[in-house]
Formats: C-alpha cells, sequence, structure tokens
C-alpha cells in the first residue's frame, strides 16, 4: 500500500466526544474534521468499541485519548500497516487522588459512615443524639505510618507512591519493567520489593497499577489472599479482571480482606460484604479528558506530518528531525535484509539516503529514509512501486 500525504489534506475522524482543546490542535489548513467521513485519514476514540467496524484502506492511525486500547481491534490494525497511540500519563494526577481519596476514605470507614447517616432520614431532632450515639461502628484507623503497596511503578503508581510517601506512610514497591524515566521520578524513599509476595507480606493496603495481560489476570486470588495481611484494603483503579471476584467474596466474607475498592463494578462486586463500587470515575475530571485529547491529537498530527511515532502499542516508537525533505516511511515485517532491500531501491534511482532510522517490535519494523535530492512531485517516480513490491512491507508512505 502507498499512499502521499505532503501537503494533503488529512480528515480527521471523532467516535466520541473529544474535549475542544484537543481538536483545536487539528486548526490548521491541512486538517478538517468529519465525524461522517467513510475514509479518513485518522481517528479519535475514546471508549467507542471499534471491533466491529470496518477499517477504511485510507486510515493511517488511531489515537486513544486514554490508556486503555481493549476497544480497539489492535491486531488487525497492525496486520493492515496502522499504528494505534495511546496516551500514558496523561490522566495519571486524577487517577492518583482518586486512590489516595479512597486510601483515606476506606481507613476511616467514610463511605460506610455516609450509606449509614442517609438511613437516618425521617428521624428528625433525633438524628444528633443518633449520630453520637451510632457514630462508634464507623471508628477507622490513620494511615500515618501505614504501609502502602504499589504493584506498578509507572505514571500513576509513581505518583501514587510519592505522595503517599508525604502523607508520613511507609511505601514499597513492584515494578520488574520500571523505566529510566519513571525511576527518576520516584523518590528514593520507596522500598523496593524483589517480589509480589514480599509486597502482599507487608502492605497494609495494596494498589495495583498494571494492564491486563496473560501473567495479570486474576493476580488477586485465594493464594494471593494467604500471603496477604489480615483486614488488608485492596484498590483496584487498572482493571476488574485483575482480581479473581469469586476468591475476592470469599476473603472478604472472611475478613481476610477488609476492603475492596475498584472502579469496574458488576453484579458480582455488588453482591460483595465491604465492598467499594466506583462508577469508573479514575479518570473522569476535566482535566484529565483535556489532557487525553491534546495529547492523543499531538501524537496523531506528529505521525501524520512526520512519521514519527511516540506511545504506539502496535508500532515501535521511533523518531527522526524532520527537516523538510522527502520521507518514506515503510512498516514491515521483522526479518533479515529489508532495510537493505529498500535502500538498494532507492540506490538504483540515483537517489542519496541523507538520514534514516529503523526500530523494531515483535514480528515487525518500521523504517524512515529521508531522502537528500530535491524531487518534484507528490511521488518519486517507480521508485515507491519498486518498494512495494518488496516482500514483507505492509504499510508505505511518503512525506
Amino acid at each position: 500500500m502507498s499512499i502521499s500525504t505532503l501537503n494533503q489534506l488529512n480528515t480527521i475522524k471523532t467516535l466520541n466526544n473529544i474535549a475542544e482543546r484537543g481538536l483545536n490542535v487539528f486548526n490548521t489548513e491541512n486538517y478538517t474534521i468529519d465525524n461522517d467521513s467513510q475514509s479518513p485519514d485518522a481517528i479519535v476514540v475514546r471508549s467507542f468499541n471499534m471491533h466491529s467496524m470496518e477499517l477504511d484502506k485510507n486510515l493511517k492511525a488511531i489515537a486513544r485519548a486514554g490508556a486503555g486500547v481493549n476497544n480497539i481491534p489492535v491486531e488487525k490494525c497492525t496486520e493492515k500497516g496502522i499504528v494505534v497511540f495511546n496516551t500514558p500519563g496523561a490522566n495519571a494526577n486524577a487517577v492518583k487522588e482518586m486512590v489516595l481519596t479512597s486510601l483515606i476514605a476506606s481507613s476511616r470507614n467514610l463511605f460506610d459512615g455516609m450509606v449509614w447517616v442517609k438511613s437516618l432520614d425521617g428521624k428528625g431532632q433525633q438524628i444528633p443524639k443518633l449520630v453520637e450515639e451510632g457514630k462508634k461502628q464507623f471508628v477507622g484507623k490513620e494511615i500515618k505510618g501505614k504501609t502502602l503497596g504499589v504493584i506498578g511503578l509507572g505514571a500513576i503508581g509513581a505518583l501514587v507512591a510519592n505522595d503517599a510517601l508525604d502523607l508520613d506512610m511507609e511505601v514499597i514497591g513492584y515494578d520488574p519493567f520500571i523505566s529510566v524515566d519513571t525511576a527518576w521520578n520516584l523518590s528514593r524513599n520507596v522500598h523496593r520489593a524483589m517480589s509480589l509476595e514480599e509486597l502482599f507480606s507487608y502492605a497494609d493496603y495494596i494498589t495495583v497499577h498494571v494492564p491486563l495481560t496473560d501473567d495479570t489476570r486474576g493476580m488477586f486470588n485465594k493464594d494471593t489472599f494467604g500471603i496477604m495481611k489480615t483486614d488488608v484494603h485492596i484498590f483496584n483503579f487498572s482493571r476488574g479482571e485483575l482480581v479473581n471476584e469469586t476468591d475476592m467474596a470469599v476473603a472478604l466474607e472472611d475478613g481476610k480482606v477488609g476492603k475492596y475498592i475498584t472502579d469496574f463494578p458488576n453484579e458480582n462486586v455488588l453482591k460483595m460484604k465491604n465492598a467499594v463500587p466506583i462508577p469508573h470515575l479514575g479518570a473522569s475530571t476535566e482535566e484529565s479528558e483535556e489532557n487525553c485529547a491534546v495529547m492523543a491529537a499531538r501524537q496523531l498530527k506528529e505521525y501524520l506530518e512526520t512519521g514519527n511515532i511516540k506511545n504506539s502499542v502496535n508500532f515501535p516508537n521511533a523518531s527522526l528531525p524532520y527537516t523538510g525533505k522527502r520521507r518514506v516511511a515503510a512498516f514491515h515485517q521483522n526479518v533479515p535484509n529489508m532495510v537493505g532491500q529498500m535502500t538498494t531501491a532507492i540506490s538504483e534511482y540515483n537517489l542519496n539516503i541523507a538520514d534514516m532510522v529503523n526500530r523494531s517490535r515483535g514480528d515487525y519494523a518500521y523504517t524512515m529514509i529521508d531522502i537528500d535530492n530535491k524531487i518534484n512531485g507528490e511521488t518519486i517516480p517507480g521508485l515507491i512501486e519498486k518498494m512495494n513490491q518488496i516482500d514483507g512491507i505492509v504499510m508505505l508512505r511518503v512525506i
């Protein structure tokens, strides 16, 4: 597939209400927003389920204004050479605030207490006396000096860990895949757990911030509950499937788990003793929605205009300073001699390579090659057709 994008009008389609600040990123002559388009160049989406959508051959990129991409057919996009972006960290502060709010509220039994006070409606002048008599059933614990276990020290987990330290908590963290950037931002006072079992055994409170994978699915279960302290509070603002709900119900009933606060309520959760269901509000702030929309739009714009990729879930991240030279961007199978075949094709047309970058991710790779020669017209005559014939090329663009 060959696509030329130089000075082209790019059509952007949105599948959900996207914050105005994000859409304003496309307020240039090279972009139009058309939500009725059947052949958009790019799509911005939040929670809309795209799995049954037909993906037009003109579609180059999808940006999810949020972190999770379960609503996007990522594998299908990869096969078609469509890059899928997400916006990690854009909603981190909003989720962090919700975790800390829930941490304090659950420890002080605010959730149960407020529900009980509401039940006194109609008691008239007896209410103050009833409150004084009944408040003892909601005596809680202070979080100062207690240990918070943070599983996953990415954008959200690192913020939670650092702020919990400021609240005079002890913090133990576990993340075998922590990035260098996150490590720089993480307080040195966060104790490093060498295993999940170590974290489970020490923590009074546990918050989880990891993606749902085959390895993390059901990571909270009867075996791991057995390692934890009695009356531990667990906070799940990542994915409901991280918890084995059958085992959680038993642990709550037995008092092994004191509270389970989750942003993913369902019929099972609503029936659990001492579960606090929150209606998926973790990232639901005006600021978070704006941050996600702006970040998604900027990543799309950068890709469409330069081919550079940041925060893709299916393409390798790749960046090459854009100097205005004609650029060939190729998404291809990660097999030997792919780059060699592309550079050979370029040299056969007496064209010089000014710069290039090649990055791989699993079975696929992404290559950008800048052509030094001045070339008139939208395409490089004959070259793109020749490169498209290389076995293993999935997508080819000229910028």
